[in-house]
């Protein structure tokens, strides 16, 4: 495989109150890209932040911001999350009644678009959308808050789903990324077993020795088993 190692960290830990000097950290920090967890309330029971919070931080870093939309029917603000600053959008293959067509309209508006699955959701669910996408999640928690205990059992999936784009050609084309419960103990299972990008938030914001070092110790495990 060729994708390389990313570390995603997830601004949901940081401090609301100076959301924009937090963003600025990461970066600072060696992160690849920034995740925004964006909660409606429905689809999970919790609500964080709209369009105009992501905006307002877009010019406190370069690095792509991506949308993890955890809210029904993502299509409707999909265009006022792109031009937040959003360069991808995640949604869930649960909460779109038509994934394939919610997938085009966000490639119509110029993004690039990712599907994440929940825990009990199969792979089966993206085998008929890998056309449309750049990135597949697989959720290692059950989605809407943070700080939430690893899945373990989730690294077949992960495995299966590696499997699932090597067969397809794909493998070269699509990150595999994970989310939940990601810290120094768990990033080397799900790495051997084929996830590339890693979503972290608790493991960067409450490292002892600070962002950089959190960065740097999750990347270099994930690089020595993948």
């Amino acid at each position: 495989m060729t994708r390389p190692i990313e570390i995603a960290p997830s601004v949901l830990p940081a401090d609301f109150a100076r959301l924009g000097d937090g963003i600025a950290a990461l970066a600072a920090a060696g992160t690849d890209r920034i995740q925004w967890d964006i909660m409606d309330g429905q689809f999970v029971p919790n609500i964080t932040v709209g369009p105009d919070t992501v905006a307002s931080c877009r010019s406190y870093t370069s690095l792509p911001f991506e949308a993890h939309l955890m809210i029904y029917r993502p299509e409707t603000l999909a265009k006022e999350f792109i031009a937040a600053g959003c360069t991808r959008l995640i949604v869930h293959a649960e909460a779109c009644t038509h994934l394939h067509r919610t997938l085009g309209v966000i490639r119509e508006l110029g993004a690039t678009a990712g599907v994440a699955l929940n825990p009990a959701t199969p792979i089966s669910a993206v085998e008929h959308v890998l056309d449309l996408v750049d990135l597949i999640l697989v959720m290692t928690v059950n989605p809407g808050f943070g700080g939430q205990q690893y899945i373990a059992t989730m690294e077949p999936k992960i495995r299966q789903m590696a499997a699932l784009l090597e067969a397809t050609g794909r493998r070269d084309d699509i990150d595999l990324e994970i989310d939940g419960g990601v810290s120094s103990k768990t990033i080397a299972g799900a790495a051997a077993a084929g996830a590339n990008v890693f979503v972290a938030g608790s493991a960067l914001f409450k490292h002892a020795a600070g962002l950089r070092a959190a960065t740097s110790e999750l990347r270099s495990i994930a690089e020595a088993h993948r």
